[in-house]
Parts: C-alpha cells; sequence; structure tokens
C-alpha cells in the first residue's frame, strides 16, 4: 500500500496522473496471481462502481489508498465507445459517488477523480444528464475556487468535458463561469495566465459555447463576453508558450468557440470595428504556418471597395518555415543550418514540379498569363518552370506537393522531421479553424456588408512593380493540406453566392480613359483575376476532393459573373480548361465539371461566345455508329491531340446551321449509352461488361441539356426529336431521380417551342420550329411514357413534373393532335385536380389554367364549365400552393371569359351557367381575403367577373348581394396592407369593374368608396406603378354621370392634380424610373377628365388652373411633345394632340351653348397649352 501511495506522491507535483502510472495494479485483480484471468472492462466497470458505493467519506489513509487504487483501475481501462454492457446513466451515476466520496482538501484524490471524469466522459461519449450535470459542476468549480493551483489544469479538462453539449444545461453556473468576475474569465487573460491553465481554459470556455440545435443559447452578455476573449486570444502577438503545438491548439479553441458563437446566435455584426476585428484576424490565421509568409495584418479591416494594404514584413523568401512563424521554439535548428538560396531554389522547382505532374503541364500555357503578372504575384510561381523542367528530370517529380521542401533528409534527422510533420499538421488545423470560422462569420453578416470587405480576401490584378495582395487564392494554390484548400474554396463560394447584384457593377467590355480607375473597372479586373486564379488551381490540383472544390467554385463565379459586360474571352478560357476534366476518373470530378458547363451555358443567356463554343468542331463521331456514341471523349487525352486551337474570341459563327453542338452530343451519351471500360470508379475491371454512367452524372447531364434547351433553343432544336426520345427513355427508368429530370427536359422543350413562336421573339419565322413538327413531337411524348407518368400515383413528385410538362403544349400543336390525343390530356389533367397530393393537386390546377386560354377549348362552354368547377373546388383546399395555383387559373378563365364576350357576344354569355357565374363570384371574393399569392390573382379574377356581368344578371336578388361584397373586396385590397402585386392587381380590377356599363357607377352607394379609394392610392403610393394603374382606373369611366356628383367629381380632379405635383416624391430611387409614365397617364385622366366636364364642373377646374397653373401647363406641355419610355401609356403625339383637342372643343361647345360668344379660361388656358407645343414641334 505504501508503495502504491508513495507512486501517486511522485506525480502530484506536475498535477497530471499519467493513467500508465497505476497499470501494474489492474493487472492484479482482487484474488491475487493465483485467480489472474484477462479482464473484463464492463464486468470491472461495474465492481468498481459497486466498490465506490460501498466505500464512506474519510480522510484516512486507507481510506485514500483504497479509492485511489479504484480510480486509477477505472481510468486505466480500455473502454469501447457504444459497446454493450454499460450505460450512460451508470457513468453519471459513478462520478457523481466519486465526487461525493472525495473531499476538497484531497487535492491529489481531486486531481485522479477530473482526471477519471475527462477520460470517461470522452472516451465514452457521454453526454451528462441535468441533474448529474449540476452536481458535477457544482464539485468542479469549487474545487477551481479551494484547491491548489497544480490541480486546476485537471479540474479545467473536466469541466470542458462537462459543458461539451451542455451549455444550454449550465445557466445557474454561467455567473460563476463567464461572468465579470467568473473563474473562466480570470484564468483566459493571455499575459497573466499560465500557459496551460490558459490552454485548459480556453478548452472550456469553447465547449461551454459549442451550440445544440433546438436548444437555447447563451444570453447575450455571456455570448459578448466570451465573444471578446477569442477575439483577445487571436489578436494576442506572442504568448508564454514555448511549444508550437500548443500555441495550435489554443488558436483552435478560439476560433471554435467564436465559430460555434456565430452559429448560435445567429448575431449579426453590425459594429464595424468588431466585424474588422474579426476578419483581420481571421485572415491573419488563413496563412498560418504558411512557408514564406509572414503576414502582418492591421488591427481591423475597414470596408473598403479598393484593394488594402497587407503588411507583408520584409521576410526572405528562403527563410525556413519554422523560422517564419515561431522563432522562440527552434532557434537551435535555425542557427545549426539555414538553407541556401540556391538550395531552396531546387526545392521550390521540385516543388513547382510536384503541383503540375500527371501530364497536366502542357495546358499551363493556355492560361494566357503576362510575364509580368507572373512575375509580380506570390503564388505564381508554378506557371514558368514546367515548361523549361519537362524531361528526364520533370518525369520523376509525380510525388504529392511540397514532397522535397518537407522530405526528411532535408536537414533534420528523422525524429526533427516527425515533429515537423507534427507541427504542420497541427497549424494546417489553425487555418482551417480560422476558414471555417470565416465561413459562420459570412452567414451572420449581410451581403451588402461583407463585400466591402471584397477586396481584402478576393484577389485583384497587381499594379506593375507591386507584389500580389494575398487572398483566399493564395491558401488555394500555395497551401500544401488539401483540406484547407478546400476550406478556402468553400469560402469563397460562399463570398460568390448571391453576388450577382454587386458584380453587375463590373465593367470592362470598353476602353476607360480617364485620370482614374472606376471602381466598375477595379471591380472587373478582380473579377479576370479570380478566373485566372481559379483555373491555375484547376491546372496544379493533384487531389480530387479539392478539384472537385475548386470546379464548383468556378461554376459559382460563372453563375454570377456579368460576362456581357466584360471582355469577351473569360468563359473561352474556363471551357477549354474544363473539358478535359469531363472523362476524369473521379465521378465527382466529373459531376463538378458537368456542373461548371451548365452554368456556362446559362450564364446572361445567350451569349455570342457561347454560342461560338457550343459550335466548336471539338469532337468526331464514329463512322456507322450511331449519332451519339462519342469517340474521342472516351480517350482521357482527347484534348491533348487536338490539331488546331483557334484563337480565343476570335472563333466565327459556323454558315452551316446544322452543326452539331457537341454538348449537346456529350450530353445524350452520357444519359443514354453505356460507357466503355476506359476509366472505371472503382477497382473492379471488366471489360466485358458494359454499364451506364453513374447516376449523378447522368442527372447532371440532364441538368446541362436542360439549361442548354432553355438558354440555346435554337441550337437545341435540330435535336428536337432525339432529345424528346431521351427524355422519353429516362422516364422509364426505375430512378425516380432521372424519370424526374427526364420530365424536366420535357418541358424545357415545350416551353422553348412556345417562347420561339412569341412575336417578340427574334427568330425569323423560317428558322422557327414548325407547327408540324411540334404535333409530330407531342404525339410521340404522348404516345410515350408521359401518361402513364401522370398516372403513377407511386411517385406524386414525377406525376408534377409531368404536368408541368404536359402544361407547356404549343396551343397551335395542341389544336392539331387527334381528337383521342386532346381528351386524352384534359381527361389526365381534370382527373390529377382530385389528387390527394397537394403538389400533384398544384401543378394539374395550374395546367389547368393554361389550357383555358387554348383557342380550340376557350370557346367550348362544356369544357370551361369543367375546367371552373375543378378550380373552384382546388381553391378552397387546405394547402396554400393548391390555392394559390387555383386563383391564377381562375385568373385566366375570366380572362378568357372577357376574350369570349368580346368574341362572341351574347352567345357565350347566355350558355354560360349563371350559378356557376355566382359560384366563382362568391369564391374569388372569399379568395381576396386570403394570403398575398391567392389574394393577388383572386381580385384580378373579380374585376373580370364584375366585368362580365350583364344586366339581366343585376336584376337577380342573389347577384346584388355578392356584386356589392365583392367590389367592397376590391376596395379593401387597395386600401390593405399588401404587397405592390396586391395593390396593382386591384387598381387593375377596379378599372375593369369600371368598364361595364351595366353596373351602377356614380349611383350605387359603392362609388364614392371606390373612387376614395384609387384617388388615395394616387396621392400616396410608394409604388409608382401602383400610381399609375389607379390613374389609368380613374380616366376608364366612359361618360360624366359615373363619376358621381359634382363634388366626387372634383375631388377626383383636385387628387389627381395633387398627385402630378407629387409624382416625383419618393424615397426609393428605383422609382423614379416611372416618374414620367406617372405623368403621362396623370395628364392624360385629366384630359380625359376635362372631355367630360359640365358647365356646374368648370369653376373648380378654373380655381385649380389659377392656384397650380403653371406647373400643371409645364407637366401638359412634357406630355404633349415627347415619348414616354414603357407600357403604362399609349398613344404617340398625335393621339395625345386630338385627346386635348376632342377636350377643348367638349369645353368650347358648353360655352357656346350656354355662354354664347364669351371666352371661358379653361379654353384659353388648354388652348395656349396646344398652340405652345404645335410651335415648338414646328419649330
Amino acid at each position: 500500500m505504501a508503495s502504491d501511495e508513495g507512486g501517486h506522491l511522485v506525480a502530484m507535483p506536475h498535477g497530471r496522473w499519467a493513467p500508465g502510472a497505476s497499470h501494474h495494479l489492474t493487472a492484479l485483480p482482487m484474488g491475487g496471481l493465483d485467480t489472474y484471468t484477462q479482464p473484463d472492462p464492463v464486468q470491472d466497470f461495474h465492481r468498481h462502481l459497486n466498490k465506490l458505493y460501498s466505500l464512506q467519506p474519510s480522510d484516512s489513509e486507507n481510506f485514500r489508498t483504497e479509492i485511489n487504487l479504484v480510480l486509477d483501475q477505472l481510468i486505466s481501462q480500455e473502454y469501447t465507445q457504444g459497446g454493450p454492457g454499460i450505460r450512460e446513466e451508470e457513468v453519471c451515476a459513478l462520478l457523481v459517488q466519486a465526487c461525493r466520496l472525495v473531499q476538497l482538501s484531497q487535492e491529489h484524490l481531486v486531481s485522479k477523480v477530473c482526471q477519471l471524469i475527462h477520460y470517461l466522459l470522452n472516451r465514452l461519449q457521454v453526454i451528462v444528464d441535468e441533474k448529474n450535470l449540476d452536481f458535477l459542476l457544482g464539485f468542479s468549480i469549487s474545487a477551481l475556487k479551494q484547491c491548489s493551483s497544480w490541480t486546476h489544469v485537471e479540474i479545467l479538462h473536466a469541466l470542458a468535458a462537462l459543458v461539451y453539449s451542455n451549455g444550454h444545461k449550465c445557466q445557474k453556473y454561467l455567473p460563476d463561469l463567464v461572468g465579470p468576475t467568473g473563474i473562466l474569465v480570470q484564468l483566459t487573460d493571455p499575459v497573466k495566465s499560465d500557459p496551460e491553465l490558459l490552454r485548459a481554459a480556453v478548452h472550456s470556455m469553447a465547449n461551454l459555447c459549442l451550440c445544440v440545435p433546438g436548444e437555447p443559447y447563451l444570453e447575450e452578455p455571456h455570448r459578448i463576453t466570451c465573444f471578446n476573449i477569442f477575439l483577445t486570444i487571436l489578436q494576442a502577438t506572442r504568448f508564454n508558450i514555448a511549444d508550437e503545438i500548443s500555441i495550435c491548439t489554443l488558436l483552435q479553441n478560439a476560433l471554435k468557440g467564436i465559430q460555434s458563437i456565430l452559429n448560435g446566435s445567429k448575431i449579426i455584426l453590425m459594429e464595424t470595428d468588431k466585424l474588422g476585428s474579426l476578419l483581420a484576424v481571421l485572415k491573419k490565421y488563413m496563412f498560418y504556418g504558411l512557408p514564406g509568409l509572414n503576414i502582418e495584418m492591421p488591427s481591423v479591416l475597414y470596408p473598403s471597395p479598393l484593394p488594402q494594404y497587407d503588411g507583408r514584413s520584409p521576410l526572405k523568401p528562403e527563410q525556413s518555415e519554422s523560422a517564419s512563424v515561431r522563432p522562440n521554439w527552434n532557434r537551435k535548428k535555425k542557427s545549426r543550418g539555414k538553407p541556401k538560396k540556391c538550395q531552396q531554389g531546387e526545392e521550390k522547382k521540385d516543388e513547382i514540379g510536384n503541383d503540375l505532374a500527371d501530364g497536366l503541364a502542357p495546358a499551363l500555357d493556355k492560361l494566357a498569363l503576362s510575364s509580368g503578372d507572373a512575375n509580380s504575384s506570390v503564388y505564381l510561381g508554378p506557371q514558368k518552370p514546367p515548361m523549361k523542367t519537362i524531361g528526364k528530370d520533370f518525369a520523376v517529380t509525380t510525388t504529392s506537393r511540397f514532397r522535397k521542401l518537407y522530405s526528411s533528409d532535408s536537414e533534420y534527422s528523422d525524429a526533427e522531421g516527425g515533429l515537423q510533420g507534427k507541427i504542420r499538421s497541427f497549424q494546417a488545423r489553425v487555418r482551417q479553424g480560422a476558414l471555417s470560422c470565416f465561413l459562420s462569420t459570412i452567414k451572420s453578416i449581410e451581403k451588402k456588408v461583407l463585400y466591402g470587405y471584397w477586396s481584402a480576401f478576393v484577389p485583384d490584378m497587381p499594379g506593375i512593380g507591386s507584389p500580389q495582395s494575398v487572398s483566399l487564392m493564395t491558401v488555394v494554390l500555395k497551401d500544401y493540406s488539401p483540406k484547407t484548400r478546400a476550406c478556402a474554396l468553400q469560402v469563397l463560394s460562399a463570398i460568390l453566392d448571391g453576388s450577382k447584384q454587386f458584380l453587375s457593377v463590373a465593367d470592362d467590355a470598353n476602353d476607360h480613359k480617364t485620370a482614374f480607375t472606376p471602381f466598375s473597372v477595379t471591380l472587373a479586373t478582380s473579377i479576370r483575376e479570380l478566373h485566372r486564379c481559379l483555373l491555375l488551381s484547376v491546372v496544379a490540383e493533384s487531389s480530387a476532393q479539392t478539384l472537385t472544390q475548386i470546379i464548383k467554385c468556378l461554376a459559382n463565379l460563372v453563375s454570377n459573373a456579368p460576362y456581357h459586360r466584360l471582355k469577351a474571352g473569360l468563359l473561352t478560357r474556363v471551357w477549354n480548361h474544363i473539358k478535359p476534366y469531363i472523362r476524369n476518373k473521379d465521378v465527382n470530378v466529373r459531376v463538378s465539371s458537368l456542373t461548371l458547363l451548365g452554368a456556362i451555358v446559362s450564364a446572361q443567356t445567350p451569349l455570342p461566345e457561347v454560342q461560338v463554343l457550343l459550335q466548336q468542331p471539338v469532337i468526331s463521331l464514329l463512322p456507322n455508329a450511331g449519332p451519339a456514341i462519342i469517340t474521342r471523349l472516351s480517350d482521357p487525352d482527347w484534348w491533348r491531340k487536338e490539331t488546331v486551337q483557334e484563337p480565343e474570341g476570335r472563333a466565327s459563327l459556323h454558315s452551316d446551321q446544322s452543326e452539331t453542338c457537341w454538348l449537346i452530343r456529350l450530353c445524350i451519351s452520357l444519359v443514354v449509352n453505356p460507357r466503355e471500360d476506359s476509366y472505371s470508379d472503382s477497382d473492379v475491371s471488366s471489360a466485358a461488361i458494359l454499364q451506364y454512367e453513374p447516376s449523378p452524372v447522368r442527372l447532371e447531364a440532364l441538368q446541362v441539356l436542360a439549361r442548354l434547351v432553355k438558354g440555346y433553343f435554337n441550337m437545341a432544336q435540330s435535336y428536337l426529336i432525339e432529345l424528346g426520345e431521351v427524355a422519353c427513355k429516362c422516364m422509364q427508368e426505375t430512378d425516380a431521380s432521372i424519370q424526374l429530370h427526364g420530365a424536366k427536359l420535357l418541358e424545357e422543350l415545350g416551353t422553348g417551342i412556345v417562347q420561339q413562336q412569341k412575336t417578340d421573339f427574334l427568330v425569323p419565322i423560317h428558322k422557327r420550329v414548325t407547327v408540324s413538327q411540334a404535333t409530330a413531337f407531342w404525339n410521340m411524348i404522348l404516345s410515350g411514357p408521359l401518361p402513364g407518368a401522370l398516372q403513377n400515383e407511386q411517385h406524386p413528385t414525377l406525376q408534377t413534373s409531368a404536368c408541368d410538362a404536359l402544361s407547356s403544349v404549343l396551343p397551335e400543336a395542341f389544336t392539331s393532335l387527334p381528337d383521342d390525343r386532346q381528351i386524352l390530356c384534359i381527361t389526365l389533367l381534370l382527373g390529377l385536380n382530385h389528387s390527394e397530393n397537394p403538389l400533384v393537386k398544384a401543378a394539374a390546377a395550374r395546367a389547368l389554367g393554361v389550357y383555358i386560354l387554348f383557342p380550340c377549348l376557350r370557346q367550348d362552354v362544356m369544357f370551361v364549365a369543367d375546367t371552373a368547377n375543378a378550380i373552384l373546388m382546388s381553391l378552397n383546399d387546405k394547402s396554400p400552393n393548391v390555392r394559390a395555383k387555383a386563383a391564377w387559373s381562375l385568373g385566366n378563365l375570366t380572362d378568357t371569359l372577357i376574350v369570349n364576350m368580346e368574341s362572341m357576344g351574347h352567345t357565350f354569355q347566355e350558355e354560360f351557367s349563371d350559378l356557376l357565374l355566382l359560384k366563382m363570384l362568391r369564391s374569388a371574393t372569399e379568395a381576396s381575403k386570403d394570403k398575398d399569392k391567392v389574394k393577388s390573382n383572386a381580385v384580378r379574377a373579380l374585376g373580370n367577373l364584375l366585368h362580365f356581368l350583364q344586366p339581366y344578371h343585376l336584376v337577380k336578388p342573389r347577384f346584388t348581394e355578392n356584386i356589392e361584397s365583392s367590389i367592397q373586396a376590391l376596395i379593401a385590397t387597395v386600401l390593405g396592407d399588401g404587397t405592390m402585386k396586391v395593390k396593382w392587381n386591384a387598381c387593375y380590377a377596379l378599372g375593369n369593374v369600371f368598364k361595364n356599363n351595366a353596373l351602377p357607377l356614380g349611383e350605387a352607394t359603392w362609388s364614392a368608396d371606390a373612387y376614395n379609394a384609387l384617388t388615395t392610392v394616387v396621392k400616396s403610393c410608394k409604388n409608382f406603378k401602383v400610381r399609375i394603374k389607379s390613374a389609368m382606373a380613374l380616366s376608364t369611366p366612359s361618360s360624366r354621370h359615373q363619376y358621381g356628383s359634382i363634388e366626387q367629381f372634383l375631388n377626383i380632379w383636385n387628387s389627381l392634380i395633387t398627385a402630378l405635383q407629387k409624382s416625383e416624391d419618393t424615397e426609393d430611387f428605383l422609382e423614379f424610373k416611372y416618374c414620367s409614365s406617372l405623368r403621362a397617364q396623370i395628364c392624360q385622366a385629366l384630359i380625359h377628365m376635362l372631355s367630360m366636364a359640365t358647365l356646374e364642373d368648370l369653376p373648380c377646374i378654373h380655381n385649380t388652373l389659377l392656384e397650380e397653373g403653371g406647373s400643371i401647363k409645364n407637366y401638359m406641355l412634357q406630355y404633349l411633345r415627347s415619348g414616354v419610355d414603357g407600357d403604362e401609356t399609349q398613344g404617340g403625339y398625335e393621339h395625345r394632340d386630338q385627346m386635348l383637342k376632342n377636350a377643348i372643343d367638349h369645353v368650347r361647345s358648353i360655352q357656346e351653348s350656354t355662354l354664347g360668344l364669351k371666352k371661358i379660361p379653361e379654353v384659353t388656358f388648354f388652348e395656349d397649352i396646344l398652340q405652345s407645343c404645335e410651335k415648338e414641334i414646328k419649330a
């Protein structure tokens, strides 16, 4: 016993009890040597638990020895996580019992118990329940307050294990831990604290800050305290720690703590200094430990549209990695052997060769880098040497990155080499932690705030003689850790994601010859540099996983860059560099390459540069092998064997319109053809077995086809039937994802045909898909798997996509289809409208809304009635999405009613059921009280229905009440707090109501309410489009009596004058572009009212002309002499001129009939306006 106690006493001064110190005790069970058997950890655990329960707290030597033995035996056992026999509650019970037995005065036992807590919780991955946690935390905090400092490290380790994922359960103890005078706050001073205590305290605090989804997070004062402590540690210039690995773990925990705070609280870093300080330290530690880089960052980064200065120390490039980062722990090595310049140069050459091995070096010259760029960049070292090292020396440089630079035979022993490797690994984790924290920071701030720091993290083109500033691309191109490079790429992708509006400012299409560089040019230069660096990293990357991230990042960049404002050639470079990877051995690389191609063909379509690329004759086809068998791409080196390469941006469109599009051929081949076994995703090789491409590759190929059809349909239309067959084949497969993407491709094909037939489409008629071709296409589709997909109730998502595809039929082609095909489509859609699945039901309701507009169906009263009943049923569905689609279709159906009323007259109105019309009116009124997505189309339908009503409807009592409630619903919507789209549609609907002369407009009680609502909006609505539509509605009544009383007429007139004067009052700069349209529409409404004015109305008109005559005259002159952009107003000068002449003639006729030859001022005023305008036009 004495020897055991003595052994522990030896360990006491160090404050840490090594489990190995007591291993000799666990080898001897209680029964002695004769009963020795291999110990069972589970049985021993329960035996020790029972032993602890049998003990009573004491301060005797015997007790201390006995419990010490039990604790040592527990710590020395090799427990297995998740193994049977040891439950979490048993672990918690054992730890609680151990803490109850140990008194705080028995410090060596306190230390041992804390070791046990740390060991068991980490080894068995146990999360302590709230009740036991409360006791154990109380014990740990009391121990920190009462025990000697040599025990604090072990106590803090135990505390870190206890609070891990338990921060939400520690509210009671947070003041003691992270309050203003909390224990952890006192121990985390980087200057005063002991190094070991500092590390352990920061670790505990980081674990305390760890967020658990669905649980409440730390309160704001505690969050701020922890955040400031972590930030202070990261900002510290030096620590009292000689061990580089210890420094790395300290930095990792500080970074993890900040990341947890950002993830858990979702706070927005609004303070510029706080955000700038955080970004400064994150940028600093992004490069931590990278050889040749010693970044001296300012304490705060400030938002700026221009590149910021990085204070790079005058460190010599040949200085070793260890000396450049932490000199105080490696001074002996530095003095013993400093590498020579020539030797370092040799290493750099080998490093370059490693980066560009495996045959990628020849592609490097395609980057078209200028010599000035190559010399000035800190990460463009690998550009030139590969051209010089190709040969026998280059053949052997096929190992991993930086192999020679970090080889153990360079200048230190094997043991030192192992240490160096471990240090590099820990430094890489710091960089990864900084990048992960940066990613969380990006998610915690608004994008418009983030883009103020664009130049600090995104590369820019260096000036002549100035060094390239370090950026995220420096990490991507220089870091030797693939995982770190991948982290940097994820951060860059997050920055680029959603940057389209910010990057849209970039412009370098035209040469800017000014004394300063505009921000648009600076941003365009940054985009070009980003392309160049990413392409360089594609060529240099050796890790398949990181290569995938690079290509995804490129795809993100391509999706957001404004290529129509940039000089041509960028997409050509990307295109040419990505082609070799379409047939890469790694399936993820192939998928990401296709994603990038899809981004290119969907970027600001259509781009002439992309049209050229799509028509490049890069791929040859096997004769006699069918149209879709790609042969050159089956050779991994096909891209090397191109004999002629046209200069970038100089290739011309091929005159032959039947030129094959190689990308369409490629994607068809990837989707439908078995692949050749020239490469494999597994180690199994079987040349005799043909297999399809992996599902992710086929899915991505289908998406590329869909995007290409959407953006470049004119090029894809020559493959119309073939692509239709591909879609059909996909819809017949068993893979649900393949089926869905096949249906999506079919929808894009149908939509492309419909869009091409529109009059504003810039394609000559003779080059469009003909109606007969479209009919043949849909005949083939409807004879294929589409009807089966529509009836596949086990796959509702496929039904939804099939409905969307069926709704893309060209109306003229539908008319030409056989009757049985037409009936099939209608029957399927009406049937699917009864589906229990909301997605299917919504798609069917939308499709019916499309079909109701078909000329051959809209005049069929039976079809209109069936469709109306189906839509009304969906309008009462519990799903908001179904109701929104049904409301849109109801709006289309009522549009059809108006068209039929105008084209077919009373015949259609008499045949249409009054009961169904009343039902539609009631349903639309109820829908106008629904959510905005439903309401916007419900009010549109109400306006059409009220316009459709005839005099014989109005005399029926059941209609009268519903008409009143419908109009009041429209008025309430105009004045309500709905979206601008809802208000616009409501104003449009009231304008439609005013067109129905059968309605008692001007006499009914609702007339005043309707006019008051419109005049309120025209004067004060923030959205100018809504103002324009309300002014248009006010100019709709066709007779004076419809404006109501004199007071009502004058109120409308004065409101329009006020609106005219406020036509430039807006807080939103985007609304200014509608100012001229608004003024024109108000002037048109005033002239319309003047043409209907009576003698009693003229005095008020005269008063307004006296008060505001000058401004009114200016606005009227502007209206008459200038055209108005947009479609909000109609007619040119002649039309407006005639309107004003008619109004003057009308007022003059009042004068002649009542006042004789006396000329009234109103006529003189408007005649002067007309004469002034005529003089200006003649001049």
